[in-house]
């Protein structure tokens, strides 16, 4: 059974190599080249793909116990080679610390098979790298149909 859900978000240039990223619901990211504090497309990608397991882990584990920290770090190496430009060994390393006693030992228990499920079938972002879905790129002037044009 597959189930399908559009997802989008919006980028609108506000300076050079800077851009607001806004989703449907009204949730605004900044992005940039890397050289301000922005984070850059590489870090978000890191971070989505962080973001989509730890949320998974937390709504798994939490079930039997609250979480007395949940930090989680994202690492990959940027290369740069006559393949292009990519990640390579990507990492995302948990450090989810329960609370003592049954409900901490079960959630303790369950982390191993949280992180096996957000791998290998709920995290999205994770998956899609994994897999390897194809992008396409649309210049969105070139596909406009009749009474599309601006100008």
């Amino acid at each position: 059974m597959s189930t399908e859900k559009i997802r989008h978000v919006e980028l609108t240039r506000t300076g050079k190599g800077r851009y607001k990223a806004t989703n449907g619901r009204g949730g605004v990211v900044v992005v940039g080249s890397a050289g301000d504090p922005d984070f850059s497309p590489t870090e978000l990608l890191l971070t989505a793909i962080a973001g989509c397991s730890a949320i998974d882990i937390d709504f798994i584990t939490g079930k039997r116990a609250e979480p007395v920290a949940f930090d989680v770090q994202a690492d990959g190496v940027a290369v740069k080679d006559e393949g292009g430009n990519r990640l390579t060994g990507i990492r995302v390393t948990f450090d989810v610390v329960f609370p003592e006693g049954e409900a901490g030992d079960q959630a303790r228990a369950m982390l191993p098979k949280a992180l096996a499920m957000s791998r290998d079938r709920l995290c999205t972002v994770g998956r899609t790298v994994k897999l390897g879905e194809p992008i396409d790129y649309v210049d969105a002037r070139e596909h406009a149909g009749p009474g599309d044009d601006e100008g």
